[in-house]
């Protein structure tokens, strides 16, 4: 006799307590168990609920890993979930330790600071190259008059070197320049020099190919803290969610020291509403080690009596359809890829992708690039968009 597949609904126990608590919490937000609807949660096995409870998106996540638990549309039920605020409604028992750590330890010191390129961003770069744009640009993409994500991200490099009042012959120094999109275009389009600082090295070996194309660009396979020049512009995309509460100060010192003194500094950072919060454990174990996003005050502290602050613009909202686009992109390529990477690799792809595209939707989590100046434009800093 063949073997019948379990019904979603054997795994919810109404006579739990701990579950018909989740399931209130989930109706504050639309979200029903075993519902019917896309965003509905689907359990595949005992004990989600418990583990959710216990260890917040840890437990969620990895549980998801396993294909203990789906939702159609992943992106619109953390939409929903975020919305509703639900994850400050619960305190997670089993995450204590984590809490502690990342308040009392330097997770991102010198020595530290390569693990994330080890572990993120040394997939390899055809793999990136099959999910991002068409000049590898890993970061948030400007949707203000763009239909496609090409031109998005051209839109962002553009407002960048705008913002930064590029010409030719100036050079900038990239603090965290990815696979070099920035520096290509900006050296294209503006005439400048570049010298880019990564931690990666599959970036550098990718770097090399835009160096011997004539482009005047640099990769240093080097911490931001060691870098001593001086330069015309600085721009960091991207790369300030993986200093560290602990190094904010210090980084704005460097940033200080390589700028020279009518310059100008783009910081372009995801950021946090809660200063006093602890970075998402699930993303630190699968996604970014020893990551952290800022709160505002955090930025704005780091920087006083270095910078002045010109100018703040948030478009968080267009996170959300850069990482809808990039699932797109994962999920249309993802055959030449499944041989290479594990169904559970998969399933935690997709949850990185999906979950961020909604929490960015919901407003959780924002975007932000500031334009800062050593002693303040004279005159007034004129915002461009």
């Amino acid at each position: 006799m063949q073997n019948l597949p379990i019904p979603h609904t054997a795994f919810f126990d109404e006579t739990s307590s701990s579950q018909r608590f989740v399931a209130s919490l989930l109706e504050k937000a639309d979200i029903q168990i075993n519902g019917d609807r896309p965003w509905d949660m689907q359990l595949n096995a005992h004990g989600v609920i418990e583990d959710a409870l216990a260890r917040g998106n840890l437990g969620l996540g990895e549980r998801y890993m396993d294909g203990d638990w789906d939702a159609a549309q992943l992106d619109k039920f953390f939409f929903k979930l975020m919305r509703a605020r639900l994850p400050d409604q619960v305190n997670h028992s089993k995450l204590v330790f984590h809490h502690l750590k990342t308040r009392l330890v330097n997770l991102q010191t010198a020595k530290r600071a390569f693990q994330v390129g080890e572990a993120h961003y040394d997939l390899g770069n055809e793999f990136y190259a099959a999910m991002l744009d068409k000049r590898m640009t890993y970061t948030c993409g400007y949707w203000k008059d763009a239909k496609t994500l090409d031109e998005a991200q051209e839109a962002k490099l553009d407002l960048i070197c705008r913002k930064l009042e590029l010409k030719p012959g100036m050079r900038v120094l990239d603090i965290g320049c990815g696979w070099g999109s920035f520096m290509a275009y900006a050296a294209e389009h503006y005439g400048v020099e570049c010298v880019g600082l990564t931690i990666s090295k599959e970036q550098t070996e990718y770097g090399k190919q835009l160096m011997q194309s004539g482009l005047p660009v640099e990769f240093r396979l080097k911490d931001y803290r060691d870098e001593t020049e001086q330069f015309d512009r600085i721009v960091s995309v991207g790369m300030f969610e993986h200093v560290g509460r602990k190094n904010y100060r210090e980084y704005m010192k460097v940033a200080n020291r390589c700028l020279k003194d009518d310059g100008l500094f783009l910081l372009h950072t995801i950021g946090k509403n809660v200063r006093h919060t602890s970075p998402d454990p699930w993303i630190d174990k699968y996604i970014f080690p020893n990551g952290e996003l800022p709160a505002l005050s955090q930025v704005t502290n780091a920087a006083e009596s270095l910078f002045v602050v010109e100018d703040v613009h948030n478009f968080g909202a267009d996170y959300d359809r850069t990482l809808m686009a990039w699932h797109d992109n994962f999920e249309a390529n993802w055959p030449q890829f499944k041989d290479q990477f594990s169904e559970r690799f998969y399933r935690m792809w997709r949850y990185y992708l999906l979950s961020c595209a909604g929490a960015f939707r919901a407003r959780d989590i924002q975007l932000w690039q500031f334009v800062l100046s050593k002693k303040g434009v004279i005159g007034g800093y004129n915002r461009v968009s």
